[in-house]
């Protein structure tokens, strides 16, 4: 049964895209490097002790969810979230381990609250003093998708705004050759049930079995800048949105299942649901 939800907001980061608008100019063949590259955003919602305790996980996760928000212009104390990471935090995880390994009676109790991986959606609800339940989905190199299909269906189920936020960071150590990944990217999306006055598409989707579906990268432009990164799987949305133009999609939910979209931009007609 094909439902239909709506695009409210979009954000973006990775140091070589601070900004969603960087990444919708690099879908379009305008790539420019910033001039001055941060290694990772900062996230004014959090206390400065609190920023500087935080890691990169949760760094990238609270600056795209706040800019996501803020260009919905929704209080992002009223939305439930799903939060997405495939690895969750591997540098944090990969110093955990090996001070296990080598030295355990000085484990950090600050690092082993950040190994968890929930631990951006913690740091979130509590930085916007937000009460409302949330997510944390994990589902190895379908992770993007899966997480997208939980908040479509929770934006249609509850028939309310959600906020979706899906990350990853360079993978580290030992860790690293299992779970590999590289660079440091964050994306998410407000999406809602009905259209708004900052409806950016629409988005119609339903699930279909296929018993020969592989999560890859996509052949977007941002391919070849973000493909390292274990959440490139947000790359064929991305690319979608930033053209502004009807568009067919399908993504890997798991091996069998995927995740079919019809994507329009939204022009204030056809909105009742199908």
């Amino acid at each position: 049964m094909r439902q239909r939800i709506f695009v409210d907001g979009i954000a973006f980061w990775s140091p070589q895209l601070p900004s969603w608008e960087h990444a919708r100019a690099a879908c379009n063949g305008d790539y420019r490097p910033p001039t001055t590259a941060a290694a990772r955003p900062t996230p004014t919602l959090l206390a400065p002790t609190e920023r500087r305790r935080a890691p990169d996980s949760v760094a990238v996760a609270l600056e795209v969810a706040a800019r996501a928000c803020e260009q919905a212009e929704l209080d992002p104390a009223t939305l439930c979230s799903v939060f997405a990471s495939t690895h969750g935090d591997l540098a944090v995880t990969d110093s955990v381990c090996e001070t296990l390994a080598k030295t355990p009676l000085l484990t950090s109790p600050t690092k082993f609250h950040n190994s968890v991986h929930n631990a951006a959606a913690g740091y979130w609800t509590i930085g916007v003093q937000c009460l409302r339940p949330y997510t944390a989905v994990s589902a190895w190199h379908y992770t993007f998708a899966a997480a997208l299909l939980e908040a479509a269906t929770q934006a249609v189920v509850q028939q309310e705004p959600i906020l979706y936020v899906a990350y990853d960071i360079a993978a580290r150590g030992p860790l690293g050759t299992m779970a590999q990944s590289a660079g440091l990217l964050g994306t998410a999306l407000v999406l809602a049930p009905g259209p708004s006055n900052t409806t950016i598409a629409q988005l119609d989707w339903f699930t279909r079995h296929n018993a020969a579906l592989t999560a890859t990268a996509s052949d977007s432009p941002l391919t070849p800048i973000l493909a390292g990164n274990a959440m490139h799987g947000c790359l064929p949305l991305l690319e979608a949105l930033a053209a502004g133009s009807h568009r067919n999609l399908s993504l890997a939910v798991s091996a069998q299942l995927e995740l079919a979209l019809e994507l329009r931009p939204h022009n204030g007609e056809n909105t009742q649901t199908p």
